[in-house]
């Protein structure tokens, strides 16, 4: 399942200046079916550190997908809220005494991108995480109309406070499945970033600065997995076994334009390759992560690279060897090198 072309081009990805230190890529197919490839080091600098298929991986923005959007439509399985529900039904005190649409913007428009909300904002320089989670919430956030699609952690981050509402817990106590977790041994964690604001190396804590700012995990990043796991989450994906049959169906069919409720979906240029069928879906992390599920093609797979390490400035363009590995995959699909 893993051609020799796919082989070769993560082999020179990381013996490329500037490139990834590291990678490790998993294969599964309709038949559940498995192969997987680690090729590199863990960390590069200040010292090698090899690199084992059991090391955790700082899965950054699938976060969205693996954890805040999977976590959304299992409550809603429970009857514990509605896609349509406007926000400030599950968080009454959103920018209360505050001007905002954001109060009417709407579960469903958060989790597909559509609710108008900014793509960021420099939490982590707001103050303690006490202050920035009551900040969060508090803070009038300015909107733009409701319907384009513009990419949103501030939306994800919203939904995570939603979910930690509903439960009474937060977020780092809820259950994950077995190769999923928020607090992986450093030791066994490959690194990501010299992180110039914490100005140290980061082994085992979340590379996001937001994320981190708020104790580590928020709604759009800071979960962390094996390959093995984030491989059984796209087998559950294509197989089925992720959520319901009725929610999974919901979480990948087309929502709002080139999106699923979760998910990107393919689309010309897009990190999954052009060989992708039209029911392809995706979604990618900051960290160089990366998982896509081609149901048409009956294959899935996960390609997790550490492309900030040792600093996020090299230039390297993880695009093009995401859109490589799944352009080879698919061409060489149903042989075995």
């Amino acid at each position: 399942m893993i051609p020799v072309t796919t082989r070769r081009l993560l082999e020179r990805a990381v013996s490329t200046s500037g490139g990834p230190s590291g990678a490790a890529l998993g294969v599964v197919n309709a038949a559940g079916e498995r192969e997987t490839l680690v090729l590199g080091l863990a960390q590069r600098a200040p010292e090698p550190v090899a690199l084992a298929a059991s090391f955790w991986w700082d899965l950054a923005s699938l976060t969205k997908p693996l954890l805040t959007a999977r976590e959304v439509l299992r409550a809603l399985e429970e009857g514990l809220l509605d896609l349509d529900d406007p926000l400030g039904a599950h968080l009454p005190d959103l920018a209360w005494m505050q001007d905002t649409p954001l109060r009417g913007r709407t579960l469903r428009q958060l989790l597909c991108h559509t609710s108008g909300l900014g793509a960021w904002a420099k939490l982590y320089t707001w103050g303690d995480a006490a202050t920035i989670r009551a900040r969060f919430v508090q803070e009038p956030w300015p909107v733009g109309e409701a319907g384009p699609v513009v990419y949103s952690d501030l939306g994800y981050g919203l939904l995570g406070r939603v979910l930690e509402r509903l439960r009474g817990t937060p977020l780092r106590a809820f259950t994950l499945d077995s190769g999923l977790t928020f607090a992986p041994d450093p030791a066994q964690t490959v690194a990501t970033e010299h992180c110039l604001w914490r100005e140290r190396l980061l082994r085992g804590e979340t590379h996001d600065e937001n994320a981190a700012a708020l104790g580590g995990v928020a709604g759009h990043a800071g979960l962390f997995g094996t390959l093995a796991g984030v491989l059984t989450q796209v087998e559950q994906l294509l197989c089925g076994g992720w959520l319901s049959p009725a929610a999974q169906a919901l979480a990948l069919r087309p929502a709002a334009s080139e999106r699923t409720l979760a998910f990107v979906q393919a689309s010309p240029g897009w990190s999954g390759g052009s060989l992708c069928s039209p029911q392809a879906v995706g979604h990618t992390g900051f960290t160089g992560t990366g998982l896509w599920v081609d149901p048409s093609a009956g294959l899935a797979w996960v390609l997790l690279t550490n492309r900030v390490h040792p600093t996020r400035h090299s230039g390297y363009d993880i695009q093009g060897l995401r859109q490589a590995v799944g352009n080879t995959l698919l061409a060489g699909q149903g042989h075995l090198d």
